[in-house]
């Protein structure tokens, strides 16, 4: 048997879709899921809602921005 890969979030998919469309995924996802300062609060606790909608869990600020990361 051979080595086991650790591999990120983008293991999920196995084999499947390409190298390059996995190792896109697992940039997007990466940015993210962290942690992210709040634009009313600065604290870093804005968690995304849906595409494009983030929300502060610490202060419940709700804003825009792009949809895998709050600011430009």
């Amino acid at each position: 048997m051979g080595k086991k890969k650790i591999v990120g979030t983008a293991g999920r998919f196995g084999v499947r879709y390409g190298k390059k469309v996995r190792a896109k995924i697992a940039e997007i996802e990466a940015v993210q899921k962290q942690r992210h300062i709040c634009p009313k609060c600065g604290m870093k606790y804005v968690e995304r809602v849906s595409a494009g909608i983030w929300r502060c869990k610490k202060c419940g600020a709700k804003f825009a921005g792009q949809a895998y990361k709050p600011g430009g």
